[in-house]
C-alpha cells in the first residue's frame, strides 16, 4: 500500500482548517497530520511533524505565511513543499510567497477535487502554476521593475537546451508539454530539469520559473 501524502494546514481561521481537513482526509492517498494557527506555529509544527506538504495561508496575524514559508523551505535538508492559500488569484503577496520558496498557490474556494489534486501535484515535485497564472505573475513582476534578484552569471552554466527548457518551465509548461514542444522524450526533459535545478541551486520548478523571470530570461512581452 502506498504511503499517504502527509499534509499540514496553517490558517488562522478554524473553519478553513477544519473544512480542508475533512476534504483531504476523505482522500485515500492523503492524510492531514496537523494544523497550525499562524506562521510561527506552522514552523514549529513542521519541525515536529515532518509533513510532505503544508497548505499555508498568506495572511495571518503575527508571523505571516510568507515569512513562515521562507523559514520552512530554507531549513537545511528540508524537503517540505509549501502551497500558499489565497482568497483571490491576483493577491499582491503571491509572488513574494513564490520567491520565499512556495511551490504554488491555490484559491481558498477551490473544489475538493482541485484541492486534492493540487496536493498531489506539489507533493510530486511539480509546480502548481498554470500558464495563465504564470503570465499574470510575469506581468505583475514586470511592474515591479524586473529583472531583480540573482544575476545572469549562473545562466551561463546551462547548456543551450537547458536554457530553452528553463524558459519553457517559466511559461508554465509541464514536462510532457515541453517534450512535445522540443520533440524529445519526457524522460529527457526530466533529466534536463534535474540538471537545471542542480546547476542553479534551486529547490523545484517553481523556483526555476521565478529565477527565469528575475534574471530577465523570460519577459512579459507577448504574454
Amino acid at each position: 500500500m502506498t504511503t499517504p501524502i502527509r499534509v499540514m494546514i496553517a490558517d488562522d481561521q478554524m473553519m478553513v482548517r477544519q473544512g480542508f481537513t475533512v476534504l483531504l482526509n476523505a482522500q485515500p492517498d492523503i492524510e492531514v497530520v496537523g494544523q497550525a494557527v499562524d506562521g510561527a506555529d506552522a514552523v514549529a509544527k513542521v519541525a515536529e511533524l515532518g509533513p510532505d506538504v503544508v497548505l499555508m495561508d498568506i495572511r495571518m496575524p503575527g508571523m505571516g505565511g510568507i515569512e513562515a514559508t521562507a523559514r520552512i523551505t530554507e531549513t537545511p535538508g528540508s524537503t517540505v513543499k509549501v502551497m500558499v492559500l489565497t482568497t483571490f488569484d491576483l493577491d499582491e503577496y503571491v509572488y513574494e510567497a513564490l520567491r520565499a520558496g512556495a511551490s504554488g498557490f491555490l484559491l481558498k474556494d477551490a473544489s475538493a477535487d482541485q484541492l486534492a489534486e493540487a496536493v498531489r501535484v506539489v507533493a510530486a515535485g511539480e509546480a502548481l502554476l498554470s500558464p495563465n497564472i504564470t503570465k499574470r505573475l510575469i506581468t505583475q513582476f514586470s511592474r515591479l521593475g524586473a529583472p531583480r534578484g540573482p544575476s545572469k552569471e549562473r545562466l551561463g552554466e546551462l547548456t543551450e537546451r537547458e536554457t530553452e527548457v528553463l524558459a519553457l518551465i517559466a511559461q508554465g509548461l509541464s514536462n510532457a508539454e515541453i517534450a512535445a514542444h522540443l520533440l524529445v522524450a519526457e524522460q529527457t526533459v526530466k533529466t534536463h530539469v534535474s540538471r537545471i535545478l542542480v546547476k542553479l541551486g534551486l529547490r523545484d520548478r517553481t523556483q526555476a520559473a521565478v529565477y527565469a523571470y528575475e534574471t530577465g530570461l523570460v519577459r512579459p512581452t507577448g504574454y
